[in-house]
């Protein structure tokens, strides 16, 4: 099965998922793995990051925080 088979089946299985806040855990999980991707990097390939690289993921982890975190009516 190709590489875009497999997004596109990933992405219809997820629209099957019956909890009100799946894509709330969806877009949080996405946000730490941009940010431990890039952990990964450092540690393990050597891969220096520019100020950018860390920007952006300060940027994913930030929106983790506001999906998480953001009072909502109950």
């Amino acid at each position: 099965m190709p590489g875009s088979s497999r997004s596109r089946a990933y992405g219809f299985v997820a629209t099957l998922q019956e909890d009100a806040n799946f894509g709330r855990v969806l877009a949080a999980y996405g946000g730490i793995f941009v940010a431990g991707s890039l952990a990964w990097g450092i540690v393990i390939d050597g891969f220096e990051p520019d100020r950018y690289d860390y920007l952006g993921a300060a940027v994913c982890l930030l929106g983790v925080a506001v999906i998480m975190f953001a009072p909502r009516a109950a």
